[in-house]
């Protein structure tokens, strides 16, 4: 029998949500279950406005308007992560700032943004790899030193916490996915959380075409038009329905993704004391949600190695990212700060183990007992 790397998870009430969105006769954008997904991610997340997109990548893009840049600006952010990071504000013209990151956790090494900090840098993207937080208070402390703007790349990163504070809250401005690979889900989907007020108003016209709609259906205008650049980042209340099936759920979802996580890391611990592999690295500041478990190993040669044999054995296992400023387009649109000593070497090591709601002990314990077999 295959375990697969991923498998998406139902809680049992979406098919009955996406029923109840039919019945009310509204399955384009904002009805009732996107507002509900709305009120609990405000009052469960604590942001001062949450706005459901049809992506993570749709909120990032919407992220990118609101910071107002201009072809030649620059953005500061991890070579280490998805093209969508990058690309939201390559549209815009800006040209990203690639900074190396820190073999622990493999989040952007926070001492390494103020070198690389230009009279034309306008923000500094963090991304929390795996759910697992960035250092938040320095990179806080040099956005307001420096007046740049923090845009949270917390597309893993729900329920996570850094200090009591969920990821997506610290900075101006958090993206979350909910893509299908994601804690919850609804296929395709994100949400940008705005944490200062003054980004409210415009992002909910950027998210409406560039009108003003949501004004009009609040009755503070008698008619709509078009006031600024925006696009349709509106998700379909078919996939907010299931996604408020997931959210109500998100505890639970949660505490079993932790429990795989812990069983993962308690059994290849004896592996990573003989110096054959590496584990993660959870700072005692952070509280993450179980998104990933990965493994580090010598090499690129052995990373190969162990995904063909684990494939072999009927398990899915894959690697990540491959650096974004190694590629053809993060060479044209950016360009890395500074030395690049930890990036690409560690990604070549990196090793995602199947992690998703319904993996049981047996599969996890059969996972170990291959690597193990693998290793003797």
């Amino acid at each position: 029998m295959k375990i697969p790397f991923n498998k998406p998870y139902m809680t049992g009430k979406e098919l009955e949500y996406i029923s109840q969105a039919h019945a009310n006769g509204h399955l384009s954008g904002d009805g009732p279950f996107t507002k509900k997904c709305h009120e609990w991610l405000e009052k469960r997340i604590g942001c001062k406005k949450a706005l459901l997109t049809h992506s993570g990548t749709a909120a990032l893009e919407m992220a990118a308007i609101l910071a107002d840049l201009k072809p030649g600006d620059e953005v500061i952010m991890p070579s280490y992560t998805f093209v969508s990071t990058a690309n939201a504000f390559a549209l815009r013209g800006a040209k990203i700032a690639f900074i190396d990151i820190r073999p622990d956790t493999m989040n952007i090494d926070e001492t390494l943004i103020e070198q690389a900090i230009t009279d034309k840098t306008k923000a500094i993207v963090p991304v929390h790899y795996a759910g697992v937080a960035c250092e938040m208070e320095p990179i806080m402390e040099i956005s307001l030193e420096y007046d740049l703007l923090v845009i949270e790349d917390a597309a893993q990163g729900l329920i996570s916490t850094s200090r009591g504070r969920f990821l997506g809250t610290i900075g101006h401005i958090g993206c979350y996915s909910f893509h299908e690979t994601k804690n919850c889900h609804c296929g395709e989907g994100g949400a940008i959380l705005l944490n200062d007020e003054k980004f409210k108003a415009r992002a909910e016209i950027i998210r409406e075409k560039g009108t003003n709609r949501s004004r009009f259906f609040r009755g503070q205008v008698d008619k709509y038009t078009w006031v600024d650049i925006g696009s349709s980042y509106l998700p379909s209340e078919l996939n907010a329905a299931f996604l408020y099936a997931q959210l109500e759920k998100a505890k639970g979802i949660t505490e079993k993704r932790l429990k795989n996580w812990n069983l993962y890391y308690e059994g290849l611990k004896p592996l990573a004391i003989k110096g054959l592999i590496e584990l993660p690295f959870i700072p005692n500041q952070c509280k993450h949600n179980g998104h990933m478990f990965f493994i580090k190993v010598k090499d690129i040669n052995e990373r190969n190695n162990l995904l063909a044999y684990l494939k072999k054995n009927g398990i899915l296992g894959v690697f990540h990212y491959v650096p974004l400023h190694s590629s053809e387009a993060g060479m044209k649109f950016g360009s890395f700060s500074g030395e690049d000593k930890w990036t690409t070497i560690e990604s070549e090591r990196l090793i995602r183990l199947p992690m998703y709601y319904e993996l049981g002990k047996k599969d996890i314990g059969r996972i170990i007992k291959t690597i193990e077999r693998f290793y003797a």
